[in-house]
């Protein structure tokens, strides 16, 4: 298995919490907290999502059913994935429980985008953003954004805001030593899973202009992540379009070392999403040294500052110029982005568990 997205954050987090931290075992309408050794075991079998995980959890629970308890004792209660906050009881638990949850909220696209979600998605994540006012000792968002919006929904449902704070998440470094090289004709790169909200279709559309203007000249695009939801109109594109062919190459999975290998000869991170909580693709692109052409969204500008190039994500035209800028070797465009990037720090776990821990202690 291969964590993305929000797994990576719940492992980060079980990693700097593990020796100190218990888990809390959730499935439906059962809910136990393990003792100090079973969850241990179970801390050692989620590092790295083995391949036999799966397997070897009921036999690891069955183990260990003496070590299931009902009472937290009054401590802190980290849910760093959603999990269950929109389950029946979970409110109930809390209280019976005796824990105080801080809750980590990734953003709430569901509730501000619901069009870019599946179907009942936005109603799953209303009763949980609801369930996180309702009862959290505290909240930790990804970026100033995601907790802002969350007092805007508060707002609308007339809930109180709790104790909140801004932590922005680490980034694991990309393998070094990959030099910017030259491809044989231009390389953009777009990365992330393949979901309507990605906006991969704008893309698609101005590199079907651009191959009927440049043909052969035109530049290449390399979409590197696994299909998602509600991008039907994109997947029929990539696998029945004959134009895209030879200038578009979609890439579901690859190894960091791949990974580092094309940023490091793309001419720019292409990032035209329609919302984001925070944006991990931007922050590695800069950490890499590659310039990024981003949306102009508040939590991407958050992140990026003054680096990236900025555009309306529905402004085709302006996609188009700026990529064909970034495309030339001489692109003044793009040796500006690389001079204001020389200064970028990628955010690190340590700064971001530093801040997490000075916070959870005044939160006592």
């Amino acid at each position: 298995m291969h964590p993305t997205g929000i797994d990576r954050v719940c492992l980060a987090y079980m990693r700097h919490f593990d020796g100190r931290a218990q888990a809390v075992v959730q499935h439906k309408h059962f809910r136990r907290i393990l003792n100090r050794e079973a969850s241990q075991e179970l801390f050692g079998l989620l590092d790295g999502l083995a391949a036999d995980f799966p397997r070897k959890l009921p036999g690891a629970l069955l183990r260990n059913l003496r070590g299931l308890n009902r009472d937290g004792g009054d401590r802190l209660y980290l849910n760093i994935g959603h999990t269950g906050l929109d389950s029946p009881g979970f409110r109930e638990w809390v209280s019976r429980a005796h824990v105080r949850p801080v809750y980590f909220v990734h953003d709430l696209i569901p509730i501000t985008h619901p069009q870019f979600c599946r179907a009942g998605e936005a109603t799953k994540h209303r009763e949980r953003m609801r369930t996180v006012l309702a009862t959290a000792t505290g909240v930790i968002g990804n970026s100033k954004a995601t907790v802002q919006e969350l007092a805007c929904f508060g707002r609308t449902e007339q809930c109180p805001i709790p104790p909140s704070i801004a932590a922005w998440l680490g980034s694991d470094e990309l393998p070094t030593g990959h030099k910017a090289g030259t491809t044989e004709r231009p390389t953009f790169v777009i990365l992330g899973t393949i979901e309507a909200r990605k906006n991969h279709i704008l893309l698609l559309n101005i590199w079907s202009k651009m191959i009927g203007q440049l043909s052969d000249r035109a530049p290449r695009l390399l979409i590197i992540g696994q299909r998602g939801w509600e991008a039907d109109e994109v997947f029929e594109r990539l696998d029945g379009d004959a134009k895209l062919r030879g200038h578009v190459r979609e890439l579901n999975r690859c190894s960091d070392d791949e990974l580092a290998r094309h940023l490091a000869s793309a001419r720019a991170l292409l990032f035209p999403s329609l919302a984001e909580g925070y944006g991990l693709p931007l922050v590695e692109a800069l950490a890499a040294s590659v310039p990024v052409i981003a949306s102009d969204l508040p939590a991407l500008r958050e992140i990026g500052g003054n680096i990236p190039t900025y555009l309306p994500p529905l402004d085709e035209s302006a996609w188009q110029a700026a990529i064909l800028e970034y495309a030339r070797q001489s692109s003044s465009d793009r040796s500006q982005q690389l001079a204001r990037m020389k200064g970028f720090r990628a955010p690190d776990w340590k700064s971001h568990f530093d801040l997490v821990e000075t916070w959870l202690n005044d939160l006592g």
